[in-house]
């Protein structure tokens, strides 16, 4: 059985055995006297109108569901649209996605965007959260990235492993939760990606933390949101963070911050006072 058979099948089970048999059309006298959470097998099967061998050959993984039982059990398991398609990445039921264009781990044109975004710290990624270029604002408030080995500048690595930055996230646990979930999503769209695979690894050995949320299975991409952080000179700000991506690079990941009050604002202002009089932005290599 292949890594990615038994990720589906222990993620079906997972998703099974989180609901509340009362958040679901059961009958009242199935939600009482249950020795384990969650529903059973044979409620799932009802609720996605299958079998309970079928079921059971799925959660064992020597079954890969059709898209029209995928559609049903993800129903029937209440998933959110993001665990929607991890589900049908790991089924491998979506369609095959574009193959990276030569040159998709460098920002190309969109170093100077990067650019073009100060005073905003702005950086960019690609699918393995590898910092491919960022702009001196992002370098001051988090981490001066040209001084680091490149196989650091990923902004998991940095997050999880680097001990300097522990105390950078004031809400380091939901930080970590939020980050492990969108690398899970990553990771079932692109399950032939070996150094994808190698950054998991890494960092699942590496830390008690990442390999503690990473045996929840929560799968979710994260499009915008806050980050509470604590710089080491301006103290506590708060930023909002939205991440776009590029029609001509889908694989990427432009990532802008912006302060989310006026305490905020000025501690930003502090920080990347001296950042106007750098040369530009720095493309990772």
């Amino acid at each position: 059985m292949s890594i990615v058979t038994r990720e589906l099948a222990a993620f079906l089970r997972t998703r099974r055995e989180r609901l509340d048999p009362r958040d679901v059309a059961l009958p009242a006298r199935r939600t009482t006297h249950r020795r384990t959470p969650g529903l059973r097998r044979e409620e799932v099967a009802e609720l996605a109108g299958v079998s309970v061998d079928y079921v059971i050959r799925v959660e064992q993984g020597r079954l890969r569901p059709s898209p029209e039982v995928l559609e049903a059990l993800a129903g029937a398991l209440r998933l959110s649209e993001d665990e929607r398609v991890y589900l049908f990445d790991l089924a491998r039921q979506r369609p095959a996605q574009r193959r990276p264009a030569a040159g998709a781990d460098t920002a190309g044109p969109l170093s100077r965007l990067v650019l073009d975004l100060s005073p905003l710290p702005a950086m960019v990624l690609n699918h393995r959260f590898d910092i491919l270029a960022w702009n001196p604002e992002m370098s001051a408030l988090m981490i001066d990235f040209a001084a680091l080995p490149p196989e650091q500048r990923n902004s998991m690595w940095l997050c999880t492993l680097h001990q300097g930055l522990r105390a950078f996230y004031r809400d380091r646990e939901r930080t970590l939760r939020e980050g492990i979930a969108d690398l899970r999503a990553a990771w079932a769209a692109h399950p032939d990606d070996a150094a994808l695979a190698a950054l998991i690894e890494e960092l699942t050995a590496g830390s008690e933390e990442v390999a503690r949320l990473w045996a929840l299975r929560d799968v979710r991409v994260n499009g915008r949101g806050r980050k509470r952080l604590r710089h080491a000179e301006a103290g506590s700000l708060t930023v909002e963070y939205e991440v776009l991506t590029p029609l001509q690079a889908p694989d990427q990941r432009l990532v802008i911050y912006r302060p989310a009050d006026p305490a905020s604002r000025r501690a930003l202002e502090e920080i990347t006072a001296g950042c106007a009089l750098a040369a530009g932005p720095v493309p990772a290599g």
